[in-house]
């Protein structure tokens, strides 16, 4: 291995494609769970709760789910570069699950778990005490800040790449955090846990939070990984500090996109409720008492 760096393109990765069992099996057991929920609310004439729309929706965010950790993506995120490794992340426990929620929501959600899943699980105390404590929306934040702060501290990052079983976890609640907190924003089940300026409020901590990161990895003087600081193989010439700055600005822009188109719907869906309210016919007061 030569000292000083030296420049690798990226189809010198193009074939690395893997056959991971845990994200294409999660894959394709959500894909079917889906396809006989919508399916089955079509058969019934309800095609207006199951339109296309979902269904490609759907189908994105599980491919933005698992095509991360299958690609030679994740040859280049594990390996050589931390903006790579930061695109993967923010696919895997942001936009895909943003979407897959959005997807499920209102019945279509509820019909994709068959009563023979459902049973046993309310049934169980456990289970419900524990998606009850989870679904708190203080919960679930903390659960996220924790989750995403945590894993990106220097030697917990490093730790990963070096023992697949913890970045498998690593992964794996990146995924589970996202999820939960898309939940609280889109509120697929018309729980409203939130009310509509409490969701504003949770999407805008969430990305105050996720500038805290990104900013750090934007103006910290040094790099922070000894993995890519140190890995003389330089994808495309992009150096450590460079490489280091990418990350943070990808984590900024998927967060301004995702978080952003979120906070616009949640405002024109409230001014579209606020608009049939006042077009609403008002009741006539008959005269005199």
């Amino acid at each position: 291995m030569p000292s000083a760096d030296y420049t690798v393109s990226v189809s010198q990765f193009l074939g690395n494609w893997t056959a991971d069992p845990g994200p294409l099996t999660a894959g394709a057991v959500g894909l079917v769970l889906f396809a006989q929920a919508f399916l089955r609310l079509r058969r019934r004439g309800r095609a207006d709760l199951a339109p296309w729309s979902r269904a490609a929706m759907f189908g994105l965010g599980v491919f933005l789910s698992v095509f991360p950790l299958v690609s030679p993506l994740d040859v280049i995120a594990d390996r050589y570069l931390l903006s790579a490794h930061m695109i993967e992340h923010v696919l895997l426990g942001d936009a895909g699950p943003a979407l897959i929620v959005c997807a499920v929501r209102g019945p279509l959600g509820v019909f994709m778990l068959p009563g023979y899943l459902i049973r046993p699980v309310g049934h169980s105390r456990a289970v419900r005490r524990t998606v009850d404590v989870l679904l708190q929306p203080g919960v679930t934040l903390g659960l996220w800040v924790v989750t995403y702060g945590c894993w990106h501290i220097p030697a917990a990052y490093d730790y990963t790449l070096t023992h697949q079983t913890v970045h498998d976890l690593e992964h794996l609640t990146f995924a589970i955090a996202g999820t939960l907190v898309w939940i609280q924003l889109i509120d697929p089940t018309g729980r409203n846990r939130l009310s509509f300026q409490q969701r504003i409020a949770y999407a805008v901590t969430i990305f105050a939070f996720g500038q805290v990161l990104s900013d750090t990895l934007i103006l910290w003087f040094h790099p922070l990984y000894a993995t890519y600081a140190d890995q003389p193989a330089r994808v495309l010439g992009i150096g450590p500090q460079l490489d280091q700055r990418l990350a943070g600005v990808v984590m900024m822009v998927e967060q301004a996109i995702t978080l952003g188109t979120c906070v616009t719907f949640l405002v024109l869906n409230d001014r579209e409720a606020r608009r049939r309210g006042r077009a609403a016919p008002q009741p006539q007061v008959p005269a005199g008492g």
